[in-house]
């Protein structure tokens, strides 16, 4: 299949184009800066220009069996000002609203549309046990990913299959969450490798992780199986608590995880960011079982040493 994919550079972008070369599908990556783009993801994928109004982008957006939108300000980017969180909701809606204009002037579209939105968008579920048939929660994520689902809405009428992927923390090595968590400080210095980690508040709160290869996975076998649609939790299927992250990550680390991060600390971190951080979802990955994904990592234990073990 001809597969077109935004935000193919990002964390995931990178996983799901080496996934899907490996299975033989044609890969096209719509970009800012196709330069940059071809040295990271390699000559296999095809690079166009993405943004320009008269373009060979939007015939090959509209041309594809699958569009796969990952494109987005990454929330953890910067501290929550007003200001960033419009760029966060721009960076989303506008190129969503692009594709969306591309298959109008083309006058054709993909079959399956898939699209990345937070597993947040439940918000804080506290002890409930989260499936796709939960309903929406409150919170500054929760109306993000609202924003879009209702963008994606407003192109029904093209007749495709859309899938909106409510994505969970995602461990992979070199990059993502865990590069995050385990470098907070501007130095490249680990908390966790000088013994210094631990939990985020109380660590009570539901970590709803999955790794980097099952996204990817996920992603392939969604847009393969025609039974899958509406929404989708890429979470594992463990559902585990924050402190008990913590644990499974300093043995991973062979380090104690034994100083946790205070609330109150985080919120001088990272402003209002903290607020997603310190609650979690319960989530269960109900559509994913039911239609018959096979997890790769389906145990934070197995995925936390895997990752060390490619870690560079």
């Amino acid at each position: 299949m001809k597969v077109t994919i935004t935000g193919a550079t990002g964390f995931i972008g990178r996983a799901l184009c080496q996934e899907l070369l490996k299975q033989g599908h044609e890969v096209v990556a719509l970009t800012r800066d196709t330069l940059r783009a071809v040295s990271i993801l390699g000559a296999d994928v095809k690079c166009v220009v993405w943004g320009t109004k008269k373009d060979d982008w939007m015939r090959e957006a509209a041309s594809s069996d699958v569009v796969i939108h990952l494109a987005g300000e990454a929330v953890s980017g910067g501290r929550w000002t007003s200001e960033f969180k419009q760029k966060l909701i721009k960076s989303r809606v506008e190129t969503i609203r692009e594709l969306f204009e591309a298959f109008r002037v083309e006058a054709s579209c993909p079959a399956v549309f898939l699209y990345a939105s937070g597993i947040h968008c439940y918000g804080d579920g506290g002890e409930r046990t989260i499936t796709e048939n939960s309903p929406g929660g409150s919170g500054f994520l929760a109306e993000l990913s609202a924003v879009l689902d209702g963008e994606v809405a407003k192109a029904s009428h093209l007749g495709m299959r859309t899938v909106a992927f409510r994505i969970g923390i995602v461990l992979g090595p070199n990059g993502g969450a865990l590069e995050k968590m385990l470098y907070p400080l501007p130095v490249h210095v680990s908390p966790w490798k000088l013994g210094l980690g631990g939990s985020i508040g109380s660590g009570k709160q539901w970590f709803p992780w999955i790794h980097l290869d099952d996204v990817a996975g996920m992603l392939i076998w969604a847009m393969s199986n025609p039974k899958v649609s509406g929404a989708v939790n890429a979470v594992a299927p463990q559902t585990i608590r924050n402190n008990e992250f913590s644990q499974a990550l300093g043995r991973a680390l062979h380090r104690p995880s034994l100083i946790p991060v205070p609330g109150f600390v985080l919120k001088a971190m990272v402003g209002d960011l903290a607020d997603a951080l310190l609650t979690g979802q319960k989530a269960v990955p109900a559509v994913a079982e039911r239609f018959g994904y096979q997890f790769k990592y389906a145990y934070v234990a197995k995925a936390l040493f895997a990752i060390m073990k490619d870690q560079k």
